[in-house]
């Protein structure tokens, strides 16, 4: 017959306490009740963070399943702008060619409004000042000269073609915000390293 296995020592979690015990039962962390009640504070502050943290897990779950096709657009669109701003962070602005310290856009040559099939397009997008994307509605002129100089002519016209509309589903826009926030921690990376 089989001596059932005996559990090993252990240290109380009590701090002022330095016995140490054998448990008596599974998750015994203390040695006695009153070293268990002068480490009550520290447990139940543990647990509270704990239970909030799990909280608002499950808030953020239930905020994801909420969101419409239109939410996950913005998401992605703004994903998609952030790591345009990470990509041309050492460009100027490609309307008045400057660098300043204000404010940059994801400045668009074919406006999403008119042209949303190229709304995600890398060559269609890059960093504009605000003042020149908001202000000056593009500036869209000297946009148009600085763009056939990076990209060229050739896909200048290819960029002012007509486009076949695109339909993006929920899946698509969520794996493509994941796409662009990973290149932009990338971006950052590279320039931090």
């Amino acid at each position: 017959m089989l001596a059932a296995k005996q559990p090993k020592p252990k240290k109380c979690k009590n701090p002022a306490c330095v016995v140490s015990f054998t448990p008596q039962r599974l998750g015994q962390a203390v040695c006695n009740y009153t070293c268990g009640l002068a480490i009550k504070d520290v447990n139940q502050e543990k647990a509270r963070k704990s239970l909030a943290q799990i909280g608002r897990k499950e808030i953020k779950v239930r905020r994801e399943k909420l969101k419409s096709r239109a939410d996950h657009l913005k998401d992605t669109q703004q994903a998609f702008n952030a790591w345009v701003r990470e990509r041309d962070a050492a460009q100027p602005c490609i309307s008045c060619g400057r660098h300043h310290q204000g404010k940059y856009d994801a400045g668009h040559y074919r406006t999403v409004g008119s042209n949303p099939a190229l709304r995600f397009e890398p060559l269609n997008c890059h960093r504009q000042c605000s003042p020149c994307n908001t202000r000056l509605s593009g500036n869209i002129v000297n946009y148009r000269i600085e763009l056939v100089r990076r990209i060229g002519a050739e896909a200048v016209e290819w960029l002012e073609g007509p486009h076949e509309p695109k339909k993006y589903t929920i899946e698509e826009l969520k794996a493509m915000t994941a796409e662009y926030r990973a290149k932009t921690r990338d971006l950052k990376k590279g320039q931090a390293a």
